[in-house]
């Protein structure tokens, strides 16, 4: 078992729900990553997703764009992410997620880049567009590391091939709660609730949801049904308006989550 799933793991059996906040790298500049970065573990998360920022982003919505724009205006690459992560202060002990998409990672080159992951201590890929029918050239490097490679299981997403994803799962699987973008919402479908609970009684590994999900009501209320959230918009825009109380109390409020029978 990977690094990233004991510690969700391990949040779990102590009673509590694994909370994953998604940043992007370089929004504010890159001088201010190390400093969020523990700023985010103080605050009591499990785990930390790092966006790469990509000129082309197909999954992500508005808010995540604009950040992404914005440190890419400040020179961003997911070279320079990975140099600053090694830099990093050695008090971050969170396992560190790097969510990029496919192209910037075949720039780089597939080995190079998983050797330098492992290089700055990366626990976990999320590759949005890598299709799990062309991922053995990703399984085949990590196998031999501790990086898990977390797949996405979407709304529509056939019981065949929900079962191919979760067998093959690393890490934790993330359960995309919307058919669409990243983005704040007010409300999903009445099904969503049963399809959670489905996925996570199927599934070896953890079952994290995510898009959307920006209140501590919607952090109950997709926490009682899985092991935990992601919580990527509100984030973003709470660091870019520099309201950190707020992403205190967002942490705050998954540590009281009753799962649902």
């Amino acid at each position: 078992m990977k690094t990233l799933e004991k510690r969700i793991r391990t949040t779990v059996q102590q009673g509590n729900k694994a909370f994953v906040p998604y940043m992007m790298a370089g929004d504010g500049g890159l001088n201010v990553l190390n400093d969020r970065l523990l700023f985010l573990q103080e605050a009591g998360v499990t785990a930390i997703e790092i966006g790469i920022p990509f000129s082309d982003p197909v999954a992500d919505g508005e808010t995540i764009q604009q950040a992404g724009e914005r440190a890419l205006a400040n020179g961003v690459t997911l070279r320079k992410v990975l140099d600053t992560l090694e830099t990093r202060s050695h008090d971050v002990h969170v396992p560190l997620v790097i969510m990029t998409y496919l192209n910037p990672i075949l720039a780089y080159g597939i080995r190079e880049f998983i050797a330098r992951c492992s290089e700055v201590g990366i626990k976990g890929l999320i590759i949005p567009d890598l299709p799990l029918e062309e991922n053995v050239p990703f399984v085949n490097e990590l196998n031999e590391t501790d990086i898990a490679l977390i797949p996405l299981v979407s709304l529509t997403s056939s019981a065949d091939r929900i079962a191919n994803i979760v067998s093959q799962a690393e890490g934790f699987v993330y359960a995309v709660t919307v058919n669409g973008i990243t983005g704040i919402r007010n409300a999903y479908d009445e099904t969503l609730v049963q399809h959670l609970q489905q996925l996570k009684a199927s599934s070896p590994v953890p079952v994290l949801a995510g898009f959307g999900i920006s209140t501590a009501r919607q952090i109950e209320a997709f926490g009682a049904c899985t092991d935990g959230v992601i919580v990527g918009s509100a984030i973003v825009e709470a660091f870019h308006r520099g309201d950190e109380q707020f992403i205190k109390e967002l942490v705050q409020s998954s540590t009281s989550i009753r799962s649902l029978s």
